[in-house]
Parts: structure tokens; sequence; C-alpha cells
């Protein structure tokens, strides 16, 4: 599958470059990067150390923490003269290729740490998040010394559709990212003090892996698009689209909850989807949640489903918010009730033809 985000990457160091490399004679240490407590060029270096910070992450499959580096630039402890401005720029410019090369040569499955909520993120996360620290801190750097700094539009919503799935969209995505980020206001919204971008959950069973939907992939979905995935079978199946549908109007909504949405299904031997599983909303305020799932026809019959009910179910069983798990089943959709059973479920009322089970902790 086609690595989405080194493209964002490139674009976005190469808008970063041409905004600031018309400002190289000024004294970016003189000047406050915005409302950073950074001067200018102390903020540019972090752009710096961030991009290669993320390339490593992803070259070197960190698992538990950050790789143990840091990116020193010339001048600041080794005797050599320092690097000006224009040098800083060409380190940025680095770091975002190698950044870029690295999220187009790992593996889609693959997952790196980073503490931001789950400890891990794929490589779509961290092209967002080198996205996300381009374009916030080239904004301090340009407000700091003067200058006008605004970047694609697409570029902003990149961003909010990978690492932003609670922020309700706005008109403007490019406004929206700025105050998400305690930079600026939106009407009607209050100001934000405090933020954290959030890569997508993921849980694992014996041979899948459950990876949580982003509104960027529920939005491709829901538009016939594969959302990244190898189905077996070439598509997803309907429920998965329908279920899609519900996810991208929940995030206009701004009612979007990560770990309560979608997950699709991946065996993790062919990394191909098999199905998708997840919840309507949010537990309710008697600790109730609901849970639905739909398999690809070619993956029928092999207990797929009911692994990935027990797992899901477990999980949300053991949140504080949660009493009671509950599915419902039509009375002729024989397939879906042995899952239910399966996985440890108890019919408790028919309404319909509509079956209710429920499992509680």
């Amino acid at each position: 599958m086609r690595a989405v985000g080194a493209e964002q990457v490139e674009e976005a160091v190469a808008g970063c470059v041409a905004a600031l490399g018309a400002v190289t004679d000024r004294d970016w240490r003189g000047a406050a990067a915005g409302r950073l407590e950074w001067d200018c060029r102390r903020t540019a270096e972090h752009i710096a150390s961030d991009l290669i910070a993320y390339a490593g992450q992803l070259a070197g499959r960190a698992q538990d923490a950050y790789t143990p580096f840091e990116i020193t630039l010339d001048g600041s402890d080794d005797g050599l003269d320092p690097a000006d401005n224009e040098g800083v720029l060409q380190v940025i410019t680095t770091t975002g290729a190698l950044l870029a090369a690295a999220v187009r040569t790992t593996p889609r499955a693959v997952r790196a740490f980073h503490p931001y909520p789950f400890r891990h993120a794929n490589r779509e996360g961290f092209a967002a998040m080198g996205v996300a620290e381009v374009l916030l801190h080239t904004h301090d750097i340009a407000e700091g010394l003067g200058i006008g700094y605004e970047p694609p539009a697409e570029l902003a919503s990149f961003v909010l559709t990978r690492i932003f799935p609670r922020v309700r969209p706005g008109a403007t995505p490019w406004r929206t990212l700025l105050w998400a980020t305690g930079r600026g206001d939106l009407p009607g919204r209050e100001p934000v003090t405090a933020w954290r971008w959030s890569n997508n959950p993921v849980h694992r069973s014996q041979r899948l892996t459950l990876e949580g939907v982003t509104p960027a992939t529920a939005a491709d979905l829901s538009l016939a698009g594969d959302g990244g995935y190898e189905w077996v079978g070439g598509a997803a199946a309907d429920g998965t689209r329908e279920g899609a549908g519900i996810m991208v109007k929940q995030y206009e909504e701004g009612e979007f909850h990560p770990e309560w949405g979608m997950y699709v299904l991946v065996r993790r031997d062919d990394d191909r989807a098999v199905g998708a599983m997840g919840f309507h909303a949010a537990p309710d305020a008697d600790g109730r949640v609901e849970i639905g799932y739909d398999l690809v026809a070619g993956a029928r019959g092999h207990g797929y489903a009911t692994e990935a009910l027990r797992t899901l179910s477990r999980w949300a069983l053991e949140q504080d918010a949660v009493r009671t798990v509950v599915a419902v089943v039509e009375r002729g959709n024989e397939p879906s009730r042995g899952v239910v059973a399966r996985a440890g479920f108890v019919q408790v009322c028919e309404d319909g033809g509509r079956l209710t089970y429920e499992l509680r902790g």
C-alpha cells in the first residue's frame, strides 16, 4: 500500500524553508517565537530535532522509549563555527527528507513508540506529528519575526484528521489547528489552554490487530475507498462502510471518541483486513456501550469475529465507565448469534425480531 504522509512532510518542510528563508538575515536569537518561551532560533532547532527523532523511531522500530540520541548543530559544543540561520534551514530540509524516507520505507503495520496517548504510532501518525511540528513552529517563528505565514489548508487538514480526532472541524482547517493548539481563537469556542494530540488506539488478539480508525480513514472508507488497507476479497463490506459514515458524522459534530469508535480487524500473518468492529458511541450514563461488527465474506467461518469480540469487550469492561457491553443481532442471523454466544454474551430480550445480548463486568 502507498505510504501516505511522506509527500505531506516534504511539502510542509518546503513551505517552512521558503517562508523563513526570506528572513535569515534577522536576529533569530533575539526574538521570542510567538507565545512560546523559546526564541526563534531555538524553535527552528526544535523543528529539526523532532523530524530526526520521528525518523529514528520509525527506522529503529523503537518500542519502549525514544531512541537515546539528539541532534546537535555545528558550533554548539564541538568548537566549529556556529551554524547560521541558513544552516539551520538546511538541517530542517535534511531531517525532513529523512522522515519522509522513513515514512515511505516503513511497512504499513509497523508501530513505534510515542507517548501520546497509547504509547505507539504508525508511519502515518509520525508523518502527521512531523507536519504538525513544522507548521505550528514555523507559525511561531514567523509571528516572532513579524512576517506572514499560512500553509495550505490540505496540510492542516491532514494533521487534524490524523492526530486531532476530537477536534470538531471548522470552516478553515489552519485556523482550527491554531485554535486546537492554543494559538488562536475561533468564534463560538472557548480558548484552548492545554492540548495534546492523539494517535489511534490498537488492540491485539491471538491472530489479529484491531486498529482504531482515524477520521481520515473513516472518510475514505465511507466513500468506497480502501482506507489504506488491503482487504480480503478486494473491498470492505457494506456494514463497514456504513459504520465509517457514522464515524464521519460524529467527527463533524465533535463527538468522535477514538477509543469508542471503529476498529479495522487485520490479520497479522499477511496484513490483510478481514472486517471491522466497533462501538456505536461512548458509554452512556448507566455504563452501557453497544458494539457491532462486520466481516468480509471471504473471511467468515474462521473465528475472527469471536476472537475480536472477546478482545474488545474485555478491554471495554476494564474501563471505569463501562459495566455492560451490549450487542443487538437479528433473529435470523445465526452466524452472528453464534459469535456473541461464543464470546460469552447472554440474551436478555427480544424486540421485533432483534435480539439484545449483554456481557457484564
